[in-house]
């Protein structure tokens, strides 16, 4: 199924109705359609296709995932050197500004999605067949996942409704509340709760429990702490999902869309790309990123060194904790266990910039991963956008912070834990606020290396120069608007506070 939608999403780009050039953003002075609603959208077909196309853009997430780990205490920035990707080192010290490369890609890439989902919905209307509120369910989940990611890093943003952004209405669309932003995403998500297939969907396509899930996170997100906890309780009681016993196989390619996968990022290593568009790649750019530099030894290969794990990262699991070794790889460990690799050369690796003797283990290349040979920027490794075990800690989250209920709150972390340590003797009895804090840490050792450690921080209130060397209160919470895009609003939309 994977190999199909991508042959689908292989055809659509070449159709031309929705391609994404790597200068994509909604103020594009020349959009690249050829095709356009005078002839399109007559059949459940070019709907369907319209649907796949809104999914593509999910892949250019790959860099939300690895700056939500570098902006945080988890990861340095690392890489070649200081000046290898100086978005990326700029935004690890904290020293970020409006003119920040992959800050304007995050912006692009997910505007560029949320338009894809807005030309869909925009014709929704203008042919009707069974079915068609399922496909538009679809839509509406997408268009939240990528409104959810934009309000995260920027806040208040522009919306124009069910309508594509075109030419000039930077000039005139004004920039949206938070409160509003999050008022349509819980809209979209009600909508594709509401009208989402129930039946079993392939690998990939958006289920009622997705839904459900990032509903619950953005009521989490906004402390709506009563909404978020029956929200998310609808996805355990679901009874669909299970935590997979053996962590130790959680992030390898066999292991994709199982019982822990509410839902999946789909990476293939069907089409290549160029650090010219990264985008443009329907693999995962940051596994690549994230691998050794020019390692030679067992069960991975070689990458760039980028998004490096601290010691203090490392040093924060506490003795018998299973997922340390799994989440994080130690590269001396790795050496000294095979002194004799490769006709007795033992394991090599470079040392790149931050060198912390750490890798992100959940994403870095494997052995026999094809990368078409495209510089590693092509990997099939999907990305657990949520996870059972992230439902559950967030649930328990919402119960405890919410005063609902604690013994909820514990049987779900605790869930967690026992699956970490492999017995009841790690349960945690606490009660209050230190049970929430014990959720916010556990959170930090079961998602590390996953992307939402720095919003985890932020949201709870965490966020300060202590936890992040650098962290300016009351600006960096959010992120700044790219440069470009306040000059072509000509005093429409104001700059985040402190940029």
């Amino acid at each position: 199924m994977k190999k199909h939608i991508f042959k689908l999403l292989a055809f659509f780009s070449l159709s031309a109705m929705l391609t994404i050039s790597c200068s994509d953003d909604f103020v594009e002075v020349d959009p690249p359609y050829s095709i356009n609603s005078e002839n399109y959208f007559n059949s459940k077909e070019d709907y369907e296709k319209g649907v796949i196309a809104s999914y593509d853009l999910l892949h250019s997430t790959y860099v939300n995932v690895m700056l939500g780990e570098i902006a945080s205490d988890n990861t340095l920035c690392g890489g070649g050197s200081a000046i290898d990707v100086p978005g990326f080192q700029q935004i690890d010290d904290m020293i970020h500004t409006p003119v920040n490369a992959n800050l304007k890609n995050i912006w692009d890439w997910m505007y560029a999605g949320v338009n894809r989902c807005n030309y869909v919905l925009e014709f929704k209307d203008k042919t009707d067949f069974a079915g068609k509120e399922k496909l538009l369910a679809q839509v509406h989940f997408l268009r939240a996942y990528y409104h959810f990611e934009l309000v995260k890093w920027f806040g208040g943003i522009p919306m124009n409704g069910d309508k594509r952004f075109k030419p000039g209405d930077e000039l005139t669309v004004p920039r949206s509340s938070v409160e509003e932003v999050y008022a349509q995403i819980e809209a979209d998500l009600t909508y594709a709760i509401a009208n989402m297939e129930t039946a079993a969907q392939p690998a990939g396509r958006v289920t009622k429990e997705a839904a459900q899930a990032l509903l619950g996170k953005a009521y989490l997100y906004q402390k709506k702490y009563v909404l978020a906890a029956s929200t998310l309780e609808s996805v355990i009681t679901s009874n669909k999902f299970s935590l997979m016993q053996d962590f130790s196989v959680l992030f390898e390619n066999e292991s994709e869309n199982k019982q822990e996968s509410v839902f999946e990022v789909q990476y293939t290593d069907a089409q290549g790309a160029s650090f010219d568009c990264l985008q443009c790649s329907e693999g995962n750019v940051a596994v690549g990123f994230n691998g050794p530099r020019t390692y030679d030894g067992p069960l991975f290969e070689s990458g760039y060194s980028f998004n490096v794990p601290t010691a203090e990262t490392f040093n924060a699991f506490t003795a018998g904790d299973k997922r340390r070794d799994i989440s994080i790889m130690d590269i001396e460990a790795v050496v000294a266990a095979n002194p004799t690799w490769n006709s007795n050369k033992g394991v090599k690796y470079g040392i790149g910039y931050e060198h912390t003797g750490y890798f992100n283990r959940k994403y870095i290349p494997r052995k026999g991963d094809q990368n078409l040979g495209d510089d590693k920027l092509t990997n099939p490794n999907n990305y657990r956008s949520i996870r059972y075990a992230d439902v559950l800690l967030m649930a328990a989250e919402a119960n405890s912070a919410g005063g609902i209920s604690d013994a909820k709150a514990r049987e779900y972390l605790n869930l967690v834990r026992q699956r970490a340590f492999g017995d009841t003797n790690h349960d945690i009895n606490f009660s209050g606020i230190a049970l929430t804090d014990a959720i916010l840490a556990e959170r930090r050792l079961e998602l590390v290396g996953e992307g939402h450690r720095f919003f985890d921080l932020v949201r709870t209130g965490k966020a300060n120069a202590t936890t992040i060397p650098g962290f300016t209160k009351d600006k960096n919470e959010l992120f700044p608007i790219p440069y470009e895009e306040i000059q072509f609003a000509n005093g429409n939309w104001k700059q985040n506070p402190g940029y």
